[in-house]
């Protein structure tokens, strides 16, 4: 029986736990947060930057967000029922998802360590070529969701609580609505920036002066994690309250990425 909201792991048992749950996807989001530790010593050591930040920031972000994403998939993959795990069109959903990754994380990687831009670089046919394929990349990465989604809803694990099952579900569509359909807006632009471009938001890096598309994009993304997070966090509510806390919190974080979007397009930047 498959481990959900209702029996939940030791900590010593997790990494056990994902592996069961989807082995591929586990390792090699392991994997690249092993890689994180290179990366990161390189930007301490290469003082080359792009737009005054460490030309290896870009990979480092990445890496960590591509493996919060993969294994945030492998753990929802328990979710399914065990004998629907290992379908054809989810081991090519598996197998597309961590190609379409690397594609991704090797070409990010490659222009950072050539000192140059990999997102918004159509200096040459070539660099156009390859940014458009990024984006086909990302359709693939974020598109993935929706096979999930489905078997989630159809095929859930036999003790996956319903309400959890909808905010697990609302979370993988909402990364695809507003994660996705923001990423493929900024895509189309000639930069992330909106206006004034001046400074960097510690961590994220985002414009201090003026808009940054990223900042909508971002909370668009991690919807997966942000409304099943909500709940879990109202487990101990009766079932009512936890459906409408779940109802009003997708809601209002639907709201707040919309409302980001609508500031970055007014030139104003975040937070608030």
């Amino acid at each position: 029986m498959a481990t959900t909201l209702t029996s939940v792991p030791s900590r010593a048992a997790i990494p056990f736990e994902w592996l069961r749950r989807q082995p591929a996807l586990t390792r090699f989001g392991a994997a690249l947060l092993l890689l994180l530790v290179p990366v990161l010593a390189a930007s301490t050591i290469d003082p080359r930057t792009i737009d005054g930040v460490s030309v290896w920031a870009k990979p480092a972000k990445f890496l960590f967000s591509i493996a919060v994403h993969v294994l945030t998939y492998a753990w929802f993959m328990g979710y399914v029922r065990p004998d629907q795990r290992e379908t054809p069109l989810m081991r090519r959903t598996v197998g597309v998802l961590i190609a379409a990754n690397i594609f991704e994380l090797a070409w990010i990687s490659w222009q950072a360590a050539h000192g140059l831009r990999s997102h918004f670089n159509d200096d040459t046919p070539f660099y156009a070529v390859m940014y458009g394929l990024m984006g086909a990349a990302v359709l693939l990465i974020v598109g993935a969701n929706v096979p999930l989604a489905w078997n989630i809803w159809r095929r859930p694990a036999d003790d996956l609580r319903p309400e959890y099952r909808a905010a697990v579900i609302a979370g993988l569509l909402l990364t695809v609505v507003l994660g996705g359909g923001f990423g493929i807006y900024m895509s189309q632009q000639t930069g992330h920036a909106v206006g004034a471009a001046a400074g960097h938001l510690p961590m994220f890096g985002w414009n201090r002066v003026g808009g940054d598309l990223r900042v909508a994009h971002f909370f668009g993304i991690h919807a997966e994690q942000a409304i099943p997070l909500l709940a879990f966090v109202v487990t101990r509510l009766n079932l009512p309250t936890r459906w409408v806390a779940i109802l009003l919190g997708s809601a209002a974080y639907a709201a707040l990425t919309v409302a980001t979007f609508v500031q970055a397009l007014q030139a104003r930047p975040f937070p608030f």
